[in-house]
């Protein structure tokens, strides 16, 4: 079946209802004569004819009832298929597919799941975490967060808040067993909780701003996880340093049980940004998020 052919079928069945090309035209708010050339097109497709025309009236053919009676079911669900998105389509529904870092659950869905849910009670939310880059358009997403210099060159970006900060972390028990480091390249003589990647397993470096060029560092660290509060959970029992995003240990850095050391040396990353593939027509559940934290935005971490 080509494509066109779907027109001519909602054109037909609207003219066999209501007898007339005139009436079915202004329903379906189109030029008469663009009707007539969808209903002669489908004729022309199938061989025959299933309309007959006269200068007063619109019939049915024996062949135009007996098709109606099979395509009408279909037709009416097209139309109810339309009317149903015209009807949500300035309302936020459905279900939100987002593809998210493990950083963003405490620092950005922790906090507001509860309240956006409250807020819009017809939307849906499916909050996948990977911190690997996916591919939202192949695996089904609406959306993805990732820092903003991480974003592929194809997406589209809407930031949602303030760079994030550095730092690196260590009990004043540890400090005080182990001494403070001074600069980036102390690191080696001390215990450093490591951070890595699940599906890789690669450890991720620390990274500072040494007399303006960037240094890395890769800890050799007794104890490797794979998410970030973790690594500030460990710090904060003395199991070492750790270096993570500062929003993320403000309540243990407000208590007392952490402190920042290095503090010259840590920069700040891209902020938290949220990518999807096009400006146009973007879906009113995913505008919503983006307006909701971004309204927001004053009471989290980022």
């Amino acid at each position: 079946m080509r494509l066109d052919q779907f027109s001519g079928i909602v054109a037909f069945v609207k003219v066999a209802e209501v007898r007339s090309f005139t009436r079915a035209a202004s329903e379906l708010g189109v030029a008469p004569a663009s009707l007539s050339e969808a209903v002669k097109g489908l004729e022309e497709r199938l061989g025959v004819r299933l309309l007959n025309r006269t200068t007063r009236s619109v019939g049915l053919t024996e062949a135009g009832a007996h098709y109606l009676d099979h395509v009408r079911p279909a037709a009416e669900e097209i139309r109810a298929a339309g009317a149903a998105l015209r009807e949500t389509r300035d309302r936020p529904a459905g279900t939100l597919r987002l593809s998210l870092p493990w950083i963003a659950a405490p620092l950005l869905i922790e906090p507001l799941m509860g309240p956006f849910m409250d807020a819009y009670p017809e939307v849906r939310l499916s909050l996948i975490f990977d911190d690997n880059l996916v591919d939202i358009a192949a695996h089904g997403f609406d959306a993805g967060l990732r820092i903003g210099e991480l974003l592929e060159k194809d997406m589209i970006g809407a930031r949602l808040g303030e760079p994030l900060q550095t730092v690196v972390l260590g009990s004043p028990d540890y400090l005080a067993r182990n001494g403070t480091p001074k600069r980036p390249a102390d690191l080696a003589a001390h215990r450093c909780i490591a951070f890595a990647f699940t599906r890789t397993r690669a450890i991720s470096p620390w990274e500072f701003v040494v007399d303006r060029r960037q240094v890395e560092f890769t800890p050799d660290a007794r104890l490797v996880v794979n998410t970030l509060p973790l690594c500030i959970t460990a710090a904060a029992q003395g199991l070492g340093l750790a270096f993570a995003v500062e929003g993320l240990a403000a309540p243990l850095l407000a208590s007392g049980a952490l402190v920042k050391v290095l503090e010259p040396f840590c920069p700040t990353y891209e902020p938290l940004h949220v990518y999807y593939p096009s400006r146009r027509l973007v879906p009113p559940k995913l505008r919503a998020f983006i307006d909701f934290v971004r309204a927001n935005a004053h009471n989290l971490r980022i």
